[in-house]
C-alpha cells in the first residue's frame, strides 16, 4: 500500500490536491481543515501520509481507487478510527472533517455534541452515535502534543460553545469559530452570552 509520498504541489481544489511526483501527477483528496494551510503551500514540496481506498460508483456496481492524504500519520490513523463509526463513509468523513483532529477528538470526550453537528454531514443523531462508539478510543489525540489547544477549547452548553456553533452555521470554519469566539472572551470576560459574543466577534471584523 502507498502509505506515503513527497512531492511538489501544483494545485488544491475544494476537497482534493494535485500532486507533481517526478514525471507523474497524483490527485490526492483531503480533509476541509487541510485545505486552507495547502493552498499556501502551492507550488512547495509537500508530503503526504497516504490511505488508498475504494470507492463504489454506480450503485456499487464498480470500484475505483481513491488516495486519501493527511499531514500526518496521527491525522491519517483518527480519520481511520471516525470512519469506523456507522453510517460514516470516506467521502462524509472527509467533509465532516473541518476542524483538527485533536478538536475533534476533544468534543467526543466531553460528549459535546453542539461541536459536533456544527461540522458539515453531522446531525444530532450521527453526534450521539460518534460519542457512543469513540468516546474512550480518542485518548492518543487528547494526550498529544497539541492537547493545550483541546484544553482551551468551551465546555459544552456554555455560551462560547453556543456563539461558536453559530458562527458556524453563518459559514465559518469551525477551528476558526473557536479562535474568534477565544479571542473576544479574552477581552471581554464579562459577557456570559451567546449572542454578545457573537455580536463582539462580528464588531471586531
Amino acid at each position: 500500500m502507498l502509505a506515503r509520498f513527497t512531492g511538489r504541489l501544483e494545485s488544491i481544489a475544494a476537497d482534493r490536491a494535485r500532486v507533481e511526483v517526478g514525471p507523474i501527477l497524483v490527485d490526492v483528496l483531503v480533509p476541509g481543515s487541510d485545505v486552507e494551510q495547502l493552498q499556501a503551500s502551492v507550488g512547495d514540496v509537500v508530503t503526504f501520509h497516504t490511505l488508498l481506498v475504494l470507492e463504489s460508483i454506480g450503485q456499487g456496481t464498480s470500484m475505483v481507487p481513491r488516495l486519501i492524504g493527511f499531514a500526518s500519520p496521527q491525522d491519517r490513523a483518527f480519520f481511520e478510527l471516525f470512519t469506523t463509526v456507522k453510517n460514516i463513509g470516506h467521502r462524509k468523513a472527509l467533509r465532516a472533517l473541518q476542524a483538527p483532529a485533536v478538536e475533534i477528538a476533544s468534543a467526543i470526550g466531553r460528549r459535546d455534541t453542539v461541536f459536533l453537528v456544527s461540522l458539515p454531514e453531522i446531525g444530532k443523531r450521527t453526534a450521539e452515535t460518534i460519542i457512543a462508539e469513540l468516546s474512550g478510543k480518542v485518548d492518543d489525540w487528547l494526550a498529544s502534543g497539541a492537547g493545550s489547544v483541546a484544553a482551551d477549547l468551551p465546555p459544552a452548553g456554555s455560551a462560547a460553545s453556543d456563539a461558536v456553533a453559530m458562527l458556524v452555521s453563518l459559514g465559518e470554519r469551525p477551528d476558526v469559530a473557536h479562535q474568534l469566539v477565544e479571542r473576544v472572551r479574552l477581552q471581554h470576560p464579562d459577557i456570559d452570552s451567546p449572542e454578545e459574543l457573537l455580536a463582539q466577534v462580528m464588531a471586531a471584523r
